[in-house]
């Protein structure tokens, strides 16, 4: 692993400007998982991301860095097809234990996952804590899609999502996307690119500027309580 800061336990995380180049964001290595420790990390643009269980913690700023802005939300012909048919059910934050159970589960040519017992405890706490949010795609009594992330003051750190059923995540985002766009949330971290974002809209700015956009979002108050709008599905 190249070079980079040993973190003990309470140490200040060095600025996101001395992050690699290559590995892309690698930032900081080492101390703990804690919820204030993760907030004190969002609060800067930071987030964590071990190789799997057993290996050391690390902390990552890429550059550039992921987003989606509500506004610019994606939805394809099929998608909205699938939005409207009211196959799915969607809720916020009924089962963030199986959330993330399911984000840590096996993907498509990986055994491995860089969600550990130790970072499912941690966000688990932050969820009690009111800063973890799930939303949850249901095909009857199956959870068939879903995704969880961070949030603090109208910033979203989206962190994993999965699914079970075509298009179980993309609603589920969908959902996400729709429902902070009208609480004023000014756009979602993605953290790295990935060509499955990309088609729902998400998009790559300068390091510089997500952190300018966050010290601003971060600064707003939260939403009163995380539910859905009554008449959100009619705005697919």
């Amino acid at each position: 692993m190249p070079m980079v800061p040993w973190l003990a336990p309470g140490e200040p995380f060095p600025s996101v400007d001395r992050a690699l180049a290559r590995p892309n964001g690698l930032l900081a290595a080492g101390g703990e998982v804690s919820v204030a420790r993760l907030l004190e990390a969002y609060r800067q643009g930071i987030f964590p991301w071990p190789d799997g269980e057993g290996e050391p913690l690390l902390w990552w700023s890429p550059d550039p860095r992921m987003v989606l802005v509500p506004s610019e939300l994606r939805v394809s012909r099929s998608l909205r097809k699938r939005l409207r048919s009211g196959a799915f059910r969607v809720s916020y934050d009924e089962a963030p234990a199986q959330v993330v159970d399911a984000c840590a589960g096996p993907r498509d040519g990986s055994d491995g996952t860089w969600i550990t017992a130790e970072i499912r405890q941690a966000y688990l706490e932050l969820h009690a804590r009111g800063h973890m949010h799930t939303v949850e795609a249901w095909a009857g009594d199956e959870l068939a899609g879903g995704l969880y992330g961070v949030s603090i003051g109208r910033m979203f750190y989206g962190e994993s999502m999965f699914t079970r059923r075509t298009d179980g995540s993309k609603v589920a985002l969908a959902w996400l996307a729709r429902q902070l766009g009208r609480w004023g949330f000014p756009m979602i971290d993605c953290q790295a690119e990935t060509g499955h974002l990309a088609s729902l809209g998400a998009r790559e700015i300068p390091r510089a500027e997500f952190q300018r956009r966050l010290t601003a979002c971060i600064a707003e108050p939260p939403p009163p309580q995380w539910r859905f709008d009554p008449d959100l599905a009619e705005t697919f």
